[in-house]
């Protein structure tokens, strides 16, 4: 899962990116990088870390340009963690292209044969987001027909993309002389919007993965750009817009709800702090019917995407809500964190409790998802050892069970608790005396009931009905087996015209 922003702007652009990464911090820890384009030169810096740690005085003054791009990213299974695979990626031929992508290619091995046996691009790492970029790049020189680009050139190109490539991705590019270009897979799994700011030199417009992010920096949201659809933006601010794949449909992973998404946003028409309200009022109704709810004292959400969700759950029981646990914000998330024994010791550096919340009471915990288990286990363990006498658990999704191919690190299905277990089974290794999970047409109504144009969601790591309708059991084996081939990288790297030189 990653967070990308582009910008066209009327003056320097690079505190608005760095604005609007900082917003989308939540859907990355690992590396973050920005773009900017100065006039027909770009100008990029990259490197593994937080945003306020990346970029320095220095590199802000090294990205100067009116309009630009940025990415915060975590990596997926079987990616590199080398500062290489860090995002934007740049290539200079054939117009120079520099370019961010949120989201996971399916068929990206097949892709990247071809580009080499056919299409003759080198791709030098083994990024999916490398392969989607030379695909790009491809099709456009195919489009352009060796003359200059146009907006009808760049849409022909993004069609023909679509046509080439499977799986998730919702991408933003720059390309040098022309401006930024934006697009979203023909199913709408990854989420991108569109914001503009009325400038007194003109209008602005900034692309970005949530809402929030537009406006936490002074933009408007105009609207969510659809599944298939490309945007081109032209240096001077001229945007227009074509729907490049037919036969489209609108099937949004749903675990943005869930989890991913900030609770300020607004992803295709749908409040995500809405959507976990309604996901807490299924949820009561299902746990008013296998629990005795005059067994349970208090209602405690586990920080901090649940919270929603228990509020409203507690409110809807009659119950009483407390909030005991406390967590430290500056511990990444557990459940992306590479290795078990690294997730097991961060959750009690991340969570703490409040002991007299806990002491002599039959406690709810309310989660937003059960993944690994790895923290659900050592929250129980700690609220039994706060002095809680009875410990339930609730989920706010159903059972994960299946792996995630479209961008989110859940690899295997032998690392997912949910996978061959019921529920007593579940309950029984985290610990806690009962163990409810909502239900799937629940937590799909949770979205729709907000926008009722939303029929279809991306629900395979819930399902494993996978919707791009091309994952085998052999390609999930071949995802398993990439886990954990990750080289480590520390440096940033420092772009002018293509050429890096380290940044000391």
């Amino acid at each position: 899962m990653c967070g990308i922003v582009g910008v066209v702007g009327r003056g320097p652009v690079n505190q608005l990116i760095y604005d609007a990464l900082l917003l989308l911090q939540h859907r990355g820890q690992d590396a973050a990088g920005i773009a900017t384009s100065n006039g027909n030169q770009f100008n990029m810096y990259k490197a593994h870390g937080l945003v306020k740690d990346v970029f320095r005085t220095r590199n802000m003054r090294s990205l100067p340009g009116t309009s630009g791009i940025g990415q915060v990213r975590y990596p997926t299974a079987g990616s590199s963690e080398s500062v290489e695979e860090a995002q934007p990626f740049y290539v200079n031929a054939p117009f120079g292209i520099t370019f961010a992508h949120n989201g996971n290619l399916t068929n990206w091995h097949e892709l990247r044969e071809s580009l080499f046996k056919v299409d003759q691009r080198h791709i030098n790492t083994n990024s999916d987001s490398e392969v989607l970029l030379n695909v790009l790049a491809h099709e456009l020189q195919r489009a352009a027909n060796g003359v200059s680009l146009d907006e009808h050139a760049i849409f022909r190109a993004i069609k023909a993309v679509h046509q080439r490539v499977k799986g998730a991705y919702a991408v933003v590019a720059q390309i040098a002389g022309y401006g930024l270009i934006a697009f979203r897979d023909p199913n709408g799994i990854r989420p991108l919007c569109l914001g503009q700011s009325d400038a007194p030199q003109g209008v602005e417009w900034m692309v970005a993965s949530e809402s929030v992010a537009l406006e936490g920096s002074g933009f408007q949201f105009v609207r969510d750009i659809q599944p298939g659809e490309g945007i081109f933006i032209s240096l001077d601010g001229k945007l227009s817009s074509e729907q490049c794949a037919p036969g489209a449909i609108h099937a949004p992973c749903i675990f943005e709800y869930v989890y991913f998404a900030r609770p300020d946003s607004v992803l295709d028409g749908v409040s995500v702090y809405g959507s976990r309200l309604k996901m807490g009022e299924y949820l009561a109704d299902k746990l008013a019917k296998q629990l005795r709810l005059g067994d349970i004292d208090v209602v405690m959400p586990i920080p901090d995407s649940s919270r929603p969700a228990a509020m409203q759950l507690a409110d809807r029981l009659g119950l009483n809500y407390r909030e005991g646990l406390i967590k430290n914000r500056y511990v990444g998330r557990t459940f992306i964190m590479p290795g078990q024994a690294v997730r097991k010791k961060s959750v009690r550096q991340k969570l703490n409790t409040i002991g007299m919340e806990f002491k002599g009471k039959n406690v709810l915990l309310v989660d937003d998802s059960i993944v690994r288990g790895t923290t659900s286990r050592e929250i129980v363990e700690m609220a039994r050892a706060a002095g809680a006498n009875k410990v339930y658990m609730a989920s706010a999704a159903p059972p994960v069970r299946y792996q995630n191919v479209y961008g989110i690190d859940m690899p295997t299905q032998k690392e997912l608790i949910a996978t061959g277990r019921n529920e007593e089974e579940i309950a029984n290794i985290i610990g806690a005396d009962a163990l409810v999970y909502q239900d799937i047409q629940a937590m799909q109504r949770s979205v729709s009931d907000l926008n009722p144009a939303l029929t279809r969601f991306d629900n395979s790591c819930f399902t494993g009905e996978y919707i791009t309708g091309d994952i085998t059991p052999e390609y999930l084996e071949r995802v398993g087996r990439n886990r954990g081939q990750a080289q480590d990288g520390s440096n940033g790297l420092l772009f002018n015209m293509g050429f890096a030189a380290e940044d000391n």
